[in-house]
């Protein structure tokens, strides 16, 4: 999780190739009406984000019905949205990728076509509501290259599950 140019999209496929399970992008399960206002450079409000939010539920849910797991690179960026994702999968483990203003704009500039303009990551940056003292989750920050981070999400991971089993 985190905002625009955090690294999410990389990592993640990144951890789930490790991990050897199924990746989503939750970029791609935008309802259409979603890209096009951000294409237009307009924020994303609460509404806008629910069946977007539901979508991506279902899709961790299934995947934890079907028993594979697996890993989605979504924003998340307040609570009641991780809320909403751990009341459709309760076993989700949330790994917020952070870094400076001017790092994510550099990022945002150099990668191709994306529906997401850099006008929006202010209005992102002041969404995010990191994660909270009881939240299933850590920080990586974005610093590391995404190798780096799958390596600390690994770790992390297997510390909760060794945790969980103790």
């Amino acid at each position: 999780m985190g905002v625009s140019g955090s690294g999410k999209s990389s990592t993640a496929r990144m951890l789930a190739r490790r991990l050897g399970v199924p990746f989503a992008d939750a970029d791609d399960m935008h309802p259409r009406a979603n890209i096009v206002k951000m294409r237009a450079g307009v924020a994303l409000d609460d509404t806008d984000r629910e069946p977007w939010l539901a979508k991506v539920g279902h899709w961790l849910r299934d995947r934890a019905a079907d028993g594979t797991g697996g890993v989605v690179a979504c924003s998340a960026l307040k609570r009641r949205y991780r809320d909403s994702l751990r009341a459709a999968a309760p076993g989700i483990f949330f790994l917020l990728l952070t870094a400076d203003r001017d790092e994510l704009l550099e990022r945002m500039a150099q990668r191709g076509e994306h529906f997401m303009p850099a006008s929006l990551l202010d209005s992102q940056l002041a969404a995010l509501e990191p994660l909270e003292s009881g939240e299933p989750g850590t920080v990586l920050h974005g610093t590391r290259s995404p190798g780096q981070a799958v390596d600390m999400a690994i770790a992390c991971l297997d510390e909760v599950i060794e945790r969980d089993q103790g």
